[in-house]
């Protein structure tokens, strides 16, 4: 298998585990050309944000965007995120993977700031978990 040129990573609000995985990937593969999309945006999930913080990413500046916004041309790989939501769908010929990732984000009142905190700690750590194993399989990574 080649080593893409660009990937974009697809979820449903591009809040929470695309962001993630848009943060990582551009620390990871840092001469790759790394997106993020979803098809209906909403705003970057402040948990993503911190859980990133953690790993040394800052995303402050990160915001949800629009899979119709993301030029075809541009995408060499497309990862979909999603687990029981229906991923949005991307037209162009890019090659597709699907990392079936539960979404962290919770409107459960009963969950607590540290439940919700690990739960996004744990989206960030299998994101990173597959994108290591992908950097390696296509050998971007030693």
């Amino acid at each position: 298998m080649t080593a893409p040129a660009s990937i974009l990573f697809l979820c449903v609000a591009n809040s929470a585990r695309s962001q993630m995985a848009e943060g990582l990937a551009r620390q990871l593969f840092p001469g790759l050309r790394i997106q993020s999309a979803g098809s209906r945006p909403g705003k970057v999930n402040p948990c993503a944000i911190e859980v990133l913080a953690e790993a040394g990413i800052d995303a402050s500046g990160h915001t949800s965007k629009s899979v119709q916004d993301i030029d075809p041309a541009t995408v060499d790989l497309v990862v979909t995120l999603c687990v029981e939501e229906v991923c949005p769908l991307f037209l162009g010929q890019a090659e597709r993977l699907h990392w079936p990732i539960p979404d962290p984000a919770s409107d459960d009142p009963d969950l607590t700031p540290g439940q919700m905190r690990a739960r996004f700690q744990a989206g960030r750590d299998e994101i990173q978990r597959r994108l290591v194993a992908f950097g390696r399989e296509r050998g971007l990574l030693p």
